[in-house]
C-alpha cells in the first residue's frame, strides 16, 4: 500500500457518532475540548466556527471541517453573539429558537481510531482541516458530500451502514485534499509534498524490514545525506532513522493488539534480528516489554 494507505489502515477510522445539527435565530454554544476526531459537513446556512487558537471560520452550505484532535471551540450564527456551555451528544441538537423551519443544518459527529496508535499517527496531521465548497480544487469532494447529505436526507434501507461507510471515505479524501495544501504544517502530509521525500516514504512503507540508514534514504531520494537529513527533519518534524523507529513501533503495537502473532514473527516483519532485539528496542520506545504492553489492551 501507499504511505497514506498504510497510515489510515493503522488508525481503523469508523464514524463513532454522526448526528444532524440544526439552528435557527440567533444562537450560541461553546465545547470544552474532547478526546475524539471530530467533523461536521454544513448541508444548509451559516454559521461561525472559532477554535482556540486559529482564525475564527465562516462556515458555509458544502463545507467541510475535521480535526484530527478536538480542541475548545466555539459554534455560533455570528460574531458578537453569547455562547451557552453544551456537551457533545450521541442524538440530533437543536440550538436557538426551537419552533419552525432552520436556517441552519449540518451533519456532525466524531470518528474513532484505533486506541493503540492514534497518539502516534494523529500528530502526523495538521491540527485543522477545512475544505471549503467553493475552492475550486474541490470539486469531487463536492460530489462525496452531495452523495451523503442525499443519504442522510433519505429514509433507504442500510442508511446507517452508507452513512458511516461514506464519512470513512470522505476521512481519506479530507486527507489527499490537504496533502496538496502548501501551508499544510509540519508532519507526514507536508513530507508528501516534497518529491524526492515522498520517494523516500514510500520506500519506508513498502519494505519496513529493510535496515535503513540516513545514506540509503538519501539515495531513494536522489540527494546528498546532509541535505536529505536536514530536508526530511524540517518537513516530518523528526529524523528518517527516528521515523522508522515509529513506524516500525506503530505496526508493532497494532500486531500485539490483534494478538495473533508471536513476538519472533512480529520481530521479522518489521525487521529485527530476534525477539530480544525487539523486545529491547520496544522497551526503549514505550517503556514497558511487549507482553506488558499486550496484557494492558486485554
Amino acid at each position: 500500500m501507499d504511505p497514506l494507505s498504510t497510515i489510515v489502515s493503522l488508525l481503523r477510522p469508523a464514524a463513532a457518532i454522526s448526528k444532524p445539527i440544526s439552528a435557527k435565530g440567533r444562537w450560541g454554544v461553546r465545547y470544552d475540548a474532547f478526546d475524539a476526531p471530530g467533523f461536521m459537513i454544513i448541508l444548509a446556512g451559516e454559521a461561525r466556527l472559532a477554535i482556540d487558537g486559529c482564525e475564527p471560520l465562516r462556515l458555509s452550505r458544502g463545507d467541510f471541517l475535521l480535526l484530527p484532535k478536538t480542541p475548545a471551540f466555539t459554534l455560533s450564527s455570528g460574531e458578537g453573539v453569547s455562547c451557552e456551555p453544551a456537551a457533545p451528544l450521541n442524538e440530533a441538537v437543536r440550538h436557538g429558537e426551537q419552533d419552525g423551519e432552520p436556517d441552519f443544518v449540518a451533519l456532525g459527529g466524531s470518528f474513532t481510531f484505533e486506541r493503540v496508535n492514534s497518539p502516534l499517527l494523529l500528530v502526523l496531521l495538521p491540527k485543522l482541516i477545512f475544505i471549503p465548497a467553493s475552492d475550486g480544487r474541490s470539486t469531487r469532494f463536492r460530489r462525496l458530500i452531495e452523495l451523503l447529505s442525499e443519504e442522510c436526507t433519505a429514509e433507504h434501507p442500510g442508511k446507517e451502514m452508507v452513512i458511516h461507510r461514506m464519512l470513512e471515505v470522505l476521512l481519506v479524501e479530507a486527507l489527499r485534499w490537504q496533502g496538496a495544501d502548501r501551508q499544510v504544517p509540519a508532519g507526514f502530509l507536508r513530507g508528501q509534498q516534497d518529491p524526492a521525500l515522498a520517494r523516500a516514504l514510500k520506500a519506508i512503507h513498502a519494505d519496513i524490514r529493510a535496515n535503513w540508514t540516513v545514506a540509503g534514504l538519501a539515495g531513494v531520494a536522489g540527494m546528498s545525506r546532509s541535505a536529505f537529513s536536514a530536508r526530511f527533519s524540517e518537513a516530518l518534524g523528526c529524523a528518517p532513522i527516528e521515523y522508522v523507529a515509529r513506524w516500525r513501533m506503530a505496526i508493532a503495537k497494532d500486531a500485539l493488539a490483534q494478538g495473533a502473532k508471536s513476538l519472533e514473527r512480529i520481530a521479522d516483519d518489521i525487521g529485527y534480528d530476534s525477539a530480544s532485539a525487539f523486545s529491547t528496542a520496544f522497551r526503549r520506545h514505550n517503556g514497558c516489554a511487549p507482553g506488558q504492553f499486550a496484557r494492558r489492551l486485554t
